[in-house]
């Protein structure tokens, strides 16, 4: 068998698949994580980066995490079960104030205080670089009520 793994290539990635070609099927997941641990171990650093490249290439992933998109050779199941994560609801929601009208700044402003913590110069800053995000992370319902007493005194508002 040495014999014919040194008529191989040497590049490590032939020798590896085909050592996974003679592997036979009675070797055990330790041995098999073993092996696999071993060809890493014997990788250099420009192919460990290429493996760590393709491996979060394969698992759906990028530097930031989840990719936003899945990988194009996904198997059937899989794909049917990103659908009904695709599906859900947004949960948390910010209020964007994009506009007011000049009269109704101080009223803006006052409101803005009520449900947020800020003092009267940071809500003052905060309506006066509109369009800018007022509150965070709020649930639907509080969201809408935020909005609703926003437009009432003449704002324009947007959930995100």
């Amino acid at each position: 068998m040495s014999s014919i793994i040194s008529k191989i290539p040497s590049s490590s990635l032939a020798r590896s698949l085909f050592h996974r070609a003679l592997c036979t099927a009675t070797e055990t997941r330790t041995q098999k994580l073993e092996r696999i641990a071993e060809e890493l171990i014997g990788l250099n650093k420009i192919e460990r980066h290429d493996y760590v490249i393709l491996f979060r290439h394969k698992m759906g992933l990028n530097r930031f995490g989840a990719a936003a998109s899945a990988p194009a050779a996904q198997s059937p199941s899989s794909a049917g079960a990103s659908a009904p994560a695709a599906a859900k609801e947004k949960t948390a929601f910010d209020v964007k104030l994009e506009k007011f009208e000049a009269s109704a700044k101080l009223k803006v402003i006052k409101e803005i205080r009520s449900f947020t913590d800020l003092g009267l110069k940071e809500a003052k800053d905060l309506v006066e670089k509109t369009p800018a995000v007022v509150k965070k992370g709020v649930t639907k319902e509080e969201a809408e009520k935020i909005a609703a007493k926003l437009k009432e005194i003449g704002a324009t508002v947007v959930l995100e």
